[in-house]
């Protein structure tokens, strides 16, 4: 059976557009993730030290994180009111834009400007994405393109990683800085546009829900209604998720660079240009297992439930963090432990594409999304802000690898999201509320 049998021209084309949003989405996260340090060292400078740097490099990556999550509230609400296909239009120019701007900041405050941003455009298109892709495809196959959209997000990452192969940030390539060169590719995802223009009609059941809640006098989009019955408990419930599974990225598992830089420099014998090459090597399995981990979860999710899927997400990614952060110490560490923690911290996400857009109806749907999505981001952007005084500390007190502990305290998250579990209601085999 041929894919054009299953889904229609508009499904296939809304399905392939809100992918591959989401793919360029990460795309900028994994460029910003991997030239953050050499922008950081350039913009700030290297007399500050190393801690001085990842300090610096905290505070952008919470700044970031910050506007990712005001964009998901903002354009959540908008994406319910105007439409997911016109929110998702404007959420890709906001991040291509201002990606592409970050390439020619002058000092850490533009920088930052930039970053926080393009973070509103990043964190806007995911709800707007998925509530789309949620109402469009047939409810049978809708799990696996949920699923779908999540490993897109991991070939965004494999991409920006490639890419950073190719284009080192720390290079100097005709006198310009290969960290800015990373950021003006950034612009690309622009040319989405077109596609959203030309071949992406709107959502039928969004239509539908507008006009009814025309007629019956309902908001189309709101927060306020999200923390009333019956939508609380799911609200509540989806931003400790959030909140457990992006922690446990951006606090911990997008450190995950740096971890193998120290590993690198304790080894002492590889050149700057082959550390670069282990590292980018690094992520690479890291990604490729990360799609592993996204398809686990979806066939575990539709096999036992959404929430046992979770649960054994967040329990292996509690034991790969403590494996990987306590146990990286030699290279031959990193070919292994790279692919457990993709496999396990990442798998999340394929959870939230999932399940958010099930809890939620039609009217308050990319909302919904984007409030578990984007609130739990601002507690995520305290905890990352966290990293920098938590590092600090600890080398006051004489621990020489403070990013390693910082991370396995941070670990502890997870215990949180499998209590909120046990109040977390089960969508699987139910339609998608109206």
């Amino acid at each position: 059976m041929k894919i054009r049998d299953v889904l229609t021209k508009d499904q296939l084309w809304g399905l392939i557009v809100a992918c591959l949003g989401w793919m360029f989405d990460t795309f900028d996260q994994r460029l910003f993730i991997l030239a953050r340090t050499p922008a950081m060292t350039a913009l700030v400078g290297s007399s500050v030290g190393k801690l001085g740097i990842e300090q610096a490099s905290t505070l952008m990556t919470a700044l970031f994180i910050a506007g990712w999550a005001s964009g998901g509230l903002i354009f959540g609400v908008y994406g319910d009111r105007l439409g997911r296909v016109k929110t998702m239009a404007l959420t890709i120019l906001v991040y291509s834009v201002f990606t592409g701007l970050s390439g020619f900041a002058s000092n850490i405050w533009d920088f930052g400007l930039y970053r926080f941003l393009a973070g509103i455009g990043v964190g806007g298109e995911f709800a707007a994405g998925a509530a789309l892709i949620a109402e469009i495809i047939p409810g049978a196959l809708r799990p696996y393109a949920l699923g779908l959209m999540q490993a897109t997000a991991m070939l965004g990452t494999l991409l920006g990683t490639l890419l950073s192969m190719f284009i080192e940030a720390t290079a100097n390539i005709g006198g310009v800085e290969g960290w800015r060169i990373l950021f003006a590719a950034g612009t690309v995802p622009a040319l989405l546009l077109i596609l959203l223009r030309l071949k992406v009609r709107e959502s039928e059941a969004w239509l539908t829900a507008r006009a009814q809640s025309t007629h019956n006098k309902l908001a189309m989009g709101s927060i306020g209604e999200l923390f009333q019955r019956p939508w609380r408990v799911g609200s509540l419930i989806g931003i400790l998720l959030g909140f457990t599974g992006q922690l446990g990225i951006w606090a911990i598992g997008t450190w995950s660079p740096e971890l193998m830089r120290g590993v690198l420099s304790t080894a002492g014998q590889f050149a700057a240009t082959e550390k670069s090459q282990i590292v980018g090597t690094g992520l690479i399995l890291k990604d490729l297992a990360s799609l592993l981990g996204v398809a686990v979860f979806t066939w575990a999710a539709q096999k036992y439930g959404r929430r046992p899927a979770f649960a054994i997400s967040f329990a292996s990614s509690l034991i790969a963090v403590l494996i990987c952060f306590g146990g990286m110490k030699n290279v031959s560490d990193i070919w292994w432990m790279m692919p457990l923690l993709g496999a396990t911290v990442w798998s999340p996400l394929a959870g939230f594409s999932l399940y958010f857009p099930e809890i939620f109806p039609t009217r308050l749907r990319s909302s919904g999304i984007g409030l578990c999505y984007n609130v739990a981001r601002y507690l995520t952007a305290a905890g990352v802000l966290g990293m920098a005084p938590l590092m600090s500390s600890l080398l006051d007190l004489g621990v020489q690898e403070p990013l390693r502990y910082a991370a396995l305290s941070l670990s502890s998250v997870y215990l949180l999201g499998l209590i909120a579990l046990r109040w977390a209601p089960e969508t699987l085999g139910r339609s998608l509320p109206s």
